[in-house]
């Protein structure tokens, strides 16, 4: 059965972007599988942020916004000795793969939402898990902040989010957003970046096409 690797990072400013357009193909296609890998944007940053990486994230921030429509709060920009440290952000969405797959994308969402709509410090602990828990008990699956925890802080969560960076490295992948179609083992790229739904379906339709023309060549 074919399905779809997603790997980004919940504080990747085109990642946001470019949430939307997924959850539509994925809304679309409701059959399809969708495994989010974290890719580690900022992953055990630890030097607070100076102004240069403040210009930097504030131009790419409006540029997202100018593409996509999508609004952006400037918390995280007027934070004093912020850290851009992506790692627990990433951890929160790999606690919720072992803990509820089928929310694993509504985390995403949530971290994404509180980051960059509402403002919240996503780096914190407390912050995250209140996230999570909140997201996963509203899809239906019983959970609390203090259990969502546990797992947070697990070294198996730690080490699969480290994992899943060095996959991400191995894979040789050049910047978040990246869509990948998996069949029997085989990877095919979707999108390196941003492209709305629509492109998203054409490349998807594509490699499905190419491959049907090379089963009835051979």
């Amino acid at each position: 059965m074919p399905s779809l690797i997603y790997i980004a990072d919940p504080m990747c400013s085109w990642c946001y972007g470019f949430s939307s357009e997924l959850r539509a193909l994925m809304d679309g296609l409701p059959g399809l599988r969708l495994e989010i890998v974290v890719g580690g944007l900022r992953a055990y940053n630890t030097v607070p942020m100076d102004d240069a990486l403040r210009s930097k994230l504030q131009n790419a921030w409006t540029q997202v916004a100018a593409r996509t429509g999508l609004s952006f709060s400037s918390s995280a920009l007027d934070r004093k000795d912020f850290i851009y440290n992506t790692e627990p952000a990433c951890r929160a969405v790999v606690a919720a793969r072992m803990l509820a797959p089928s929310a694993c994308l509504a985390v995403f969402e949530a971290i994404q939402k509180a980051f960059y709509v509402e403002g919240k410090d996503t780096t914190q602990t407390d912050v995250l898990c209140e996230i999570a828990a909140g997201t996963i008990a509203a899809a239906g699956i019983s959970m609390d902040a203090q259990t969502f925890l546990v797992t947070f802080k697990s070294e198996a969560a730690v080490m699969a989010t480290y994992h899943d960076i060095e996959q991400t490295k191995r894979w040789k992948v050049q910047g978040f957003p990246t869509l990948v179609l998996e069949r029997d083992g085989a990877l095919d790229l979707v999108t390196s970046g941003y492209v709305t739904m629509p492109e998203l379906v054409e490349r998807l339709q594509a490699l499905v096409d190419t491959e049907a023309g090379e089963t009835a060549s051979a």
